[in-house]
């Protein structure tokens, strides 16, 4: 995978992106619709201004599904040799970029509050660092136990790579 924005000297280690039990969340959405309707027209198919709510219903639903479906799957956390990017799809067309070196992270963790996300091998993933004013925090995240060890080996990686001893006085 090639990223535009890399600076020459840097190297892609791996991108998180989110679980894909979320497209299972919106079928669940897109089963919710298809009952509603289906009660919905059967009751009332004899009366034309139904029938028009329900078309009107399946094309606001439809767009909403789309936008959920492209707020979630832009989501990502793109990590390189010196630095960790978070990519953030607020809504439709607002999107936040955030970034930071890897010497900066101070704490990685990650967290799960129920049954099925430990089942199903998904939780929280949450990158704090010592400059920004707000974690970077995904939620969703697949393997998050091993994505917060890659994240921690890379920083301890880097700030080995980086750090200058000072020669011991005698």
């Amino acid at each position: 995978m090639m990223l535009e924005g890399l600076r020459p000297w840097e190297k892609l280690e791996f991108v998180i992106r989110r679980h894909w039990i979320i497209f299972v969340i919106l079928k669940w959405y897109v089963l919710g619709a298809i009952a509603f309707s289906s009660i919905f027209f059967l009751l009332f198919w004899f009366v034309l201004w139904v029938c028009l709510l329900i078309i009107i219903f399946w094309m606001y639903f439809l767009i909403f599904l789309y936008i959920e479906r492209l707020n979630h799957e832009l989501d990502m956390f793109i990590i390189t040799n010196n630095r960790v990017i978070f990519i953030e799809q607020k809504s439709f067309l607002s999107r936040s970029k955030t970034e930071c070196n890897l010497w900066q992270i101070q704490e990685v963790k990650s967290t799960t509050t129920w049954l099925f996300a430990n089942l199903i091998w998904y939780w929280d993933l949450k990158i704090v660092t010592a400059w920004s004013t707000e974690d970077f925090h995904m939620w969703l995240v697949p393997a998050p136990l091993e994505m917060v060890r890659k994240v921690l080996n890379l920083a301890d990686q880097y700030r080995d790579k980086h750090s200058y001893k000072q020669p011991d006085e005698e």
